[in-house]
């Protein structure tokens, strides 16, 4: 993975009226922290963090992080998570983790599947079972994506994590059996028709009990006071 240069300030502003006031000003609050270093809070340009972010493949982003009034030139740092605001999508908070250049990383990639497979164009369906995969290397040799070729996939075939080739320098974790892609057979007329007359049936005897339990029962309450009122009716009669 290529670093990128960002700049960095240090940052006092802490408490919510001060971040506030710092996102007016078009700044973004961050924090570094790493193995070797303490947390440091800092502040960065949200138009140069933007910018980062959307030229990249994916958030998995190393940057040259140069700081303000460092004793250090640079820093190089992962983009370890960015917070977004749940409606704008804005950014609202980014952390970088500090990493040396000998210290081996584990994060998680994006897989992305390059090609039309075989089994597709013959009316199966293309599953992305897992979305991302957890690897392992070096900073600059952690890839931003994992490229899975799946021109030669047939309908009821997978890809396993075992079968996938990682980029050299990097291992991919986790168990060599599970299922990252596969090409499903497509759903028939038949079974979809199966489906829908399974689930009004669901529906149906499910209104069915909710009927029963609106139903007053025999032995209750109002049920007895009524019959004990007849009983004195006719003894008077």
């Amino acid at each position: 993975m290529k670093s990128v240069p960002l700049k960095a300030y240090p940052r006092t502003a802490q408490r919510r009226l001060g971040v506030k006031k710092l996102r007016a000003a078009g700044r973004i609050p961050a924090v570094i922290y790493g193995r070797q270093v303490q947390p440091r809070n800092l502040e960065v340009e949200a138009t140069e963090l933007d910018k980062l972010i959307h030229r990249s493949l994916s958030e998995n982003v190393l940057v040259d992080l140069s700081i303000s009034s460092d004793a250090r030139p640079t820093r190089l740092a992962l983009v370890q998570e960015v917070q977004h605001h749940p409606l704008t999508g804005r950014v609202l908070h980014v952390d970088f983790h500090e990493v040396a250049e000998d210290e081996l990383v584990t994060l998680t990639v994006p897989v992305e599947p390059v090609g039309e497979a075989v089994g597709v164009k013959g009316g199966g369906v293309l599953e992305h079972v897992m979305f991302r995969l957890k690897v392992r290397a070096l900073p600059r040799n952690l890839p931003e994506v994992i490229q899975v070729d799946v021109t030669g996939l047939d309908i009821g075939k997978a890809i396993h994590l075992g079968d996938i080739k990682p980029p050299e320098g990097v291992e991919l974790l986790g168990d060599k059996k599970s299922t990252v892609l596969s090409v499903a057979a497509p759903i028939t007329e038949a079974q979809e028709a199966a489906t829908a007359e399974a689930a009004a049936q669901t529906t149906g005897e499910v209104e069915m009990i909710k009927e029963k339990k609106e139903e007053p029962a025999a032995g209750s309450e109002k049920g007895g006071e009524k019959a004990e009122k007849a009983d004195k009716a006719e003894k008077k009669k």
